[in-house]
């Protein structure tokens, strides 16, 4: 057995009472949380580990859950930064149909090793882009996630409505159904793990309303539920995606992928900016989570969620980074910052409290992903998945709150990551990868991208 014990913290525990220790201990054994206490750990609590962190400065959370990444987008930063999202994708899907194996490999490691610094562990994957001799793109991403050492959710996005059939990208990044369906069938039978421990679980993900047939939503719905696994899309992001419904299916966006079979406990939208009182309603009627993306909404000028609305009405929310080419930060922590931030400055500065927004980020994303059973609190039996974060330096000594310190203040150094018990950070640095390989890999593999789009 292995025995690691975390004394003297400030513990937030998220679990159902949402405990707070002021200081406290916890015990890890063999990857799950076996005991969560107040005070410092007794003598024999200590002489008994493997190992002891001592953590006084420090505080001790779950580790945050990303709901909604595109990770292949890190090769792309910075690029269209002022236009909306329809000119951005326009701009970027002809730059992204240049995508290859190796090209991915180098950007979802940047990107995972960067949520790793910034306290994520477990993280999604929306890939959707598959160009034709491209190589395994989505096991490039898995083999990416297990260098870095994170819990990992990627889905098998697809698109088949291009420019010719009225679609937004290019009919030379999307595919036919046949070899979605199939491919995707392949992606659950490779990687997809039920275990309660697992690494990676797949989800399937057609990417959007307007880059899809209604057919591929349906039959992607069948597999899905046929093999238990997850449903993801895109909704409600932009007034434009509204209007495209409007004029093309003649709904809301919620209505048309209802009539689909898209709502229910085991799907879940990332942004839902958009959404009148009857599509909440069905949201909250239905369980279907949403993944709230605020620096990325920000970015792109879509709006700013109705996240409080789909709380109070039981809503499981979680939070996301999205892609690195329209939140160039690509750090969950601020996400938790502007989750408030916005949240407050849309509805007053009751909209969101400093703790609700470091639920959405752990047990909330953990509930959103189906895995709030396992992971997204401090609890006995869950599995060891915590951040450890120092907040005694210069950045916040004197915060009274050190969850206000966490959420509001700079972001503090990140002094222990720990996926299943494992060590993936320790005092601000990665363990599991060399951050300088993983810096010059992705420099590389966006100058190729680049490169090939010019020629």
């Amino acid at each position: 057995m292995t025995v690691l014990v975390i004394d003297g913290a400030s513990v937030v525990t998220m679990d159902p009472a949402r405990t707070e220790h002021p200081t406290g201990y916890v015990v890890v054994r063999d990857g799950l949380v076996e005991k969560v206490a107040p005070g410092r750990a007794p003598e024999d609590v200590r002489a008994g580990a493997d190992r002891v962190v001592h953590a006084t400065g420090c505080l001790l959370t779950p580790g945050l859950v990303n709901t909604h990444q595109h990770l292949y987008q890190w090769a792309t930063r910075g690029l269209a930064v002022d236009s909306t999202l329809f000119e951005w994708l326009t701009e970027l899907y002809p730059v992204w149909a240049g995508l290859d194996e190796e090209v991915v490999r180098a950007a979802s490691a940047a990107a995972l090793g960067w949520l790793a610094r910034t306290g994520c562990t477990t993280s999604t994957d929306h890939h959707y882009v598959f160009p034709r001799d491209g190589g395994d793109l989505l096991g490039a991403e898995v083999a990416s996630a297990a260098a870095v050492g994170l819990r990992f959710h990627p889905t098998r996005g697809s698109m088949d409505l291009g420019a010719s059939q009225g679609g937004l990208p290019p009919d030379s990044v999307v595919e036919d159904l046949d070899e979605i369906l199939g491919a995707t069938e392949d992606a659950i039978s490779r990687f997809h793990d039920p275990a309660p421990d697992a690494m990676v679980r797949v989800a399937v993900a057609p990417c959007s309303p307007f880059s899809v047939t209604g057919k591929l939503m349906t039959e992607a719905a069948s597999l899905a539920r046929r093999h238990g696994v997850r449903l993801h899309t895109h909704l409600a992001e932009t007034t434009d995606e509204q209007d495209f419904c409007h004029e093309r299916f003649g709904a809301t966006p919620t209505e048309y992928v209802e009539s689909l079979g898209w709502l229910g406990e085991d799907v879940w939208m990332a942004h839902a900016v958009h959404l009148d009182d009857a599509a909440l309603a069905r949201f909250a009627a239905t369980g279907t989570g949403v993944a709230h993306c605020p620096s990325s909404n920000a970015r792109l000028g879509a709006g700013i969620a109705r996240v409080r609305d789909l709380r109070d009405a039981g809503v499981p929310v979680g939070l996301g980074v999205d892609g690195a080419a329209s939140n160039e930060a690509g750090s969950l922590l601020e996400e938790v910052r502007h989750a408030v931030l916005f949240a407050r400055a849309a509805g007053g500065p009751d909209a969101m409290g400093v703790r609700d927004a470091l639920e959405l980020a752990t047990i909330g994303g953990a509930r959103v992903l189906g895995r709030d059973g396992e992971t997204g609190s401090v609890e006995p039996g869950k599995l060891a998945d915590l951040a450890l974060w120092r907040v005694d330096a210069l950045a916040h000594a004197g915060i009274g709150d050190p969850v206000a310190a966490l959420v509001l203040g700079a972001p503090p150094p990140l002094e222990l990551l720990l996926v299943g018990g494992r060590a993936v950070v320790e005092l601000d640095r990665l363990l599991t990868v060399d951050e300088d390989v993983l810096a010059r890999d992705a420099e590389t593999a966006a100058r190729t991208l680049l490169a090939r789009a010019a020629s």
